[in-house]
């Protein structure tokens, strides 16, 4: 599970370090949308190891960067995308989509 988690976020983490930098440099605190397909506590451990991995950077919650959190709770492809739109209306910075139907969707 371990190492699922990591090939997940790494190539994850490396897009945000870029959009994160283009942020930094306009002064604005970055907001990241998370948009995954379970629950909030069926996406805990990889929620926790993106924060984890991008802290190590210098990025921390509620300090120089944003998370916008949205959960389908197994809901299906169309309520995956009703959420990515609402990701995109409210202009984050980048999405990040846990599992393939969340990356379609997005």
């Amino acid at each position: 599970m371990r190492k699922q988690v990591v090939l997940l976020v790494l190539p994850v983490l490396l897009m945000a370090i870029v959009q994160l930098s283009q942020a930094q440099q306009t002064g604005k605190v970055p907001r990241i949308g998370f948009l995954g397909n379970s629950t909030a506590s069926g996406s805990a451990v990889l929620v926790e190891a993106f924060r984890q991995e991008l802290s190590k950077l210098g990025w921390i919650e509620g300090k120089n960067i944003t998370f916008e959190y949205r959960f389908a709770e197994n809901k299906g492809a169309e309520r995956l995308k009703e959420l990515a739109a609402d990701l995109v209306r409210l202009k984050v910075d980048l999405i990040v989509a846990i599992a393939g139907v969340s990356v379609l969707a997005a």
